[in-house]
């Protein structure tokens, strides 16, 4: 530690004994009646805890983290006693030794005073590793609790995204596309009061690019985020897909409850891609599409009879759908042969 840290060594060191005693009288009794797995146990070990991080972050400017691991916790704030006393007894005696002599006229004294001194900030050091060793986590359950952070942080940024996502839908269906809505309308009355002539031709052509623009405008929305996949959820979503698809598509959907917004939203996607991709190419004459739900696993299956061939290529639709699907922790295979037939597969966490 840092020469200016000299102070709040010294007095960690000097009360840490009578922590780690009231630290003992609180737990050992407990320790007797509960045993080390029981509940009352947890509850003092937990406080006494708490106070010691309190402790080592205000005086030491240590941080530890929290954990569960009950029996190391416990571990110690007893063998914090042996080893507060050893210090104490390191730090308190020789400097009262050094102080004793000094008071006499020794000036030998400032030797186990400088010792005393320079005691304090070791042993606070070897105090801090051994909290953080037995008070905080192991590298392992360090690992663990980061892995789980990025998890949260990574839903986070998913919902975020599908958030904003229905945001610039319900913007667009609200707002440009009702007024590309009144224009068309407009633009039809417009043609119908003008006499045939150049005049009319202009108003009919714009009035046929407006409804295009139109056609256009309302395909871009439901590629956002269908504003029914909200409303009634995934299986009136995608029986609204399938309606609109050029070659006829057998739909079985079995899901019980409501999945999370985000995962919803992925699963439409899956499939709305894999079906625009049969279309395009697939030649197929034969589609069906299996939702269900089982626990808290959606599983999503597209299977066409056409040509085959289909994979996952470097910015591709299906490689954005896999890493969708990936982004969530869940899991996306293709199996499509030459000759077909191809089928896509997804299974995605649907937690409550």
């Amino acid at each position: 530690m840092r020469p200016r840290s000299l102070w709040p060594s010294v007095v960690h060191v000097l009360t840490s004994l009578p922590v780690a005693l009231g630290g003992a009288v609180l737990i050992l009794p407990v320790l007797v009646v509960a045993g080390i797995s029981g509940r009352p146990l947890r509850a003092v070990v937990a406080g006494r805890t708490a106070a010691q991080r309190r402790r080592f972050a205000a005086l030491l400017d240590v941080g530890i983290a929290e954990v569960t691991a009950v029996r190391r916790q416990t571990g110690y704030h007893l063998l914090a006693v042996p080893v507060s006393a050893a210090g104490f007894a390191v730090v308190a005696g020789t400097a009262s030794y050094g102080l004793a002599l000094l008071v006499t006229s020794r000036p030998v004294g400032v030797v186990p005073v400088v010792v005393a001194a320079g005691a304090a900030p070791l042993l606070a050091r070897l105090d801090a590793a051994l909290a953080r060793r037995l008070l905080g986590p192991t590298a392992a359950e360090a690992l663990d609790a980061r892995l789980a952070e990025l998890a949260r942080s990574r839903a986070r940024t998913i919902e975020a995204a599908d958030a904003e996502r229905r945001r610039i839908e319900r913007d667009l269906h609200d707002g440009t596309q009702q007024r590309l809505v009144a224009l068309a309308l407009t633009l039809g009355l417009a043609r119908t009061a003008l006499a045939d002539g150049p005049g009319r031709d202009a108003v009919e052509s714009a009035h046929r690019q407006a409804k295009a623009v139109l056609a256009e405008l309302r395909d871009f929305v439901r590629g956002l985020h269908p504003a029914v996949l909200d409303d009634r959820g995934l299986d009136a979503a995608l029986s609204g897909l399938v309606a609109g698809l050029p070659q006829p598509v057998e739909l079985h959907v079995d899901v019980a409850g409501r999945c999370p917004p985000a995962i919803e939203a992925i699963a439409y996607f899956v499939v709305s891609e894999t079906l625009t991709n049969v279309t395009r190419h697939a030649h197929a004459s034969r589609v069906e599409v299996v939702v269900v739900r089982r626990g808290d696993r959606l599983r999503l299956t597209v299977v066409d009879d056409g040509v085959g061939g289909a994979a996952g290529r470097a910015g591709g639709g299906l490689e954005g759908l896999a890493q969708r699907v990936a982004a969530v922790d869940g899991e996306f295979r293709i199996e499509s042969p030459p000759g077909g037939p191809t089928r896509v597969e997804a299974e995605l966490p649907c937690g409550s």
